[in-house]
């Protein structure tokens, strides 16, 4: 997994990216489709882009303030543990 962050110097805005790496590219597609219907609750100051390449599912956040951005993190790092923990149980992906 890797990360980091930055702040916008032209508008002030805080940048926060995420890799994280997947056994395979269905399992990475898997945590995109389950990760993102999830908006955030708060209608400004906060946006959230998640993309999928290969085997990679890559997240993006701007924000206004750092306490935004961290709660934003921390719920999102919760809910993709749940979602690694759920695709560890039941086993690889089947084939489609």
């Amino acid at each position: 997994m890797a990360a980091s962050s930055s702040e916008n110097g032209s508008n002030g805005k805080l940048e926060f990216f995420l890799k994280v790496p997947f056994p395979s590219e269905r399992e990475a597609a898997i945590a995109l489709q389950s990760l993102s219907p999830d908006p955030e609750p708060r209608k400004g100051g906060i946006t959230k882009d998640l993309d999928v390449a290969g085997q990679t599912l890559s997240v993006r956040w701007t924000a206004d303030e750092a306490r935004i951005l961290r709660v934003s993190v921390s719920s999102f790092l919760d809910h993709l543990s749940l979602v690694m923990e759920t695709m560890d149980a039941f086993g690889p992906p089947v084939s489609q």
